[in-house]
């Protein structure tokens, strides 16, 4: 039975008055009081009828919420709890509460570093302690990949402000390929998140090309006040990112249709869990499927395609058959005597 927000309020409003065994509470002062509540938290300044309170104790006294609250009458007349110790904050959780609560908990941790989620730390940290406490022995339901020692998570909050304020940052970033960390100038638009790894995506000051930062190559970042923020109101993630894999999109190129062999063993996966939403079933049989996805090519695409080993071989277009056969032509030679 599913409970709305309001019905949540009446109903630990009304255990408050119950809970407060020096005075005696009427239907009436029960109804007052459910009625100052939905003013106070959510404005409604209807009142509530005297109906709706006689269902509520009759759903808290049911099994219908789980609540089998003892609520009694004394003397036709005054309401109470016969237990005066019971409270339904203070009900034991199900496993399948805790199993939820632990699920929700894995997800949840995903956004400690954000100041946004600050706030939810201490939370969480009760939710773990109250199922590690109820549900010892269980063993978790969902596992997300984490790699808390990832460099640059450090970063990840002061980015976000960043974005967020629309600040330009002083960036020492050095790639992969530099020898030395170069001094960047950028205007910070999204916070991007690809394979367990975090980019910043955004212009440079004195440049128009939308570029990414990698957050593990920054070795350090300042906001800078004085410099004025250039926005680009063009910029869609949604629609920028629409036709690659990743965050690589090399400017200038139009998504190209690129054919694809999945042997058999692989083919129930791809077909399960496409490689793009852009992928179309071409043709099937007993040796394996032919696919097409529509993508502008990149790095990112070539580690996915890569992965299926010799399960994948691409079709078309030619320069990227080619390309694909170069690397494993590579990869072979470094398992040759």
């Amino acid at each position: 039975m599913p409970v709305n927000r309001n019905a949540l309020i009446r109903y630990t409003t009304i255990d408050k008055c119950l809970r407060n065994r020096y005075r005696k509470w009427t239907l009436e002062d029960l109804i007052d009081a459910c009625s100052d509540a939905l003013y106070e938290y959510e404005g409604i300044d209807k009142g509530v009828s005297k109906r709706t309170v006689q269902m509520d104790i009759q759903n808290m006294r049911s099994e219908k919420l789980g609540y089998n609250a003892p609520i009694i009458v004394i003397d036709k007349k005054f309401y109470e709890y016969e237990d005066p110790e019971y409270s339904i904050t203070q009900l034991p959780l199900s496993e399948q509460d805790l199993n939820k609560l632990g699920d929700a908990v894995e997800i949840l941790k995903q956004f400690q570093g954000f100041s946004h989620f600050k706030e939810m730390t201490g939370l969480i940290q009760k939710l773990e302690n109250k199922i590690y406490t109820e549900h010892s022995q269980s063993r978790p339901i969902i596992h997300i990949d984490r790699n808390d020692n990832l460099k640059g998570l450090e970063h990840l909050n002061q980015l976000y402000q960043a974005v967020l304020k629309k600040k330009v940052i002083k960036v020492e970033y050095q790639s992969f390929k530099a020898k030395h960390a170069n001094r960047i100038y950028f205007n910070p638009y999204l916070l991007k998140e690809f394979n367990n790894r975090w980019f910043l995506i955004g212009k440079q000051t004195n440049g128009n090309m939308i570029m990414n930062l990698a957050l593990d190559r920054i070795q350090s970042f300042d906001v800078v006040e004085q410099m004025p923020f250039k926005d680009d109101h063009t910029f869609d993630p949604k629609t920028y990112y629409e036709n690659v894999i990743g965050v690589t999109v090399n400017s200038g190129l139009m998504p190209r249709t690129i054919k694809l062999f999945i042997n058999a063993e692989n083919a129930p996966y791809v077909i399960t869990k496409p490689i793009h939403c852009s992928q179309q079933l071409i043709e099937q049989n007993s040796n394996g499927i032919i696919i097409s996805i529509k993508l502008i090519p990149n790095y990112e695409l070539e580690r996915v395609l890569l992965g299926f080993g010799p399960g994948l071989e691409v079709l078309s277009p030619p320069s990227l058959r080619k390309k694909m056969g170069d690397l494993l032509k590579k990869v072979s030679e470094r398992y040759l005597d």
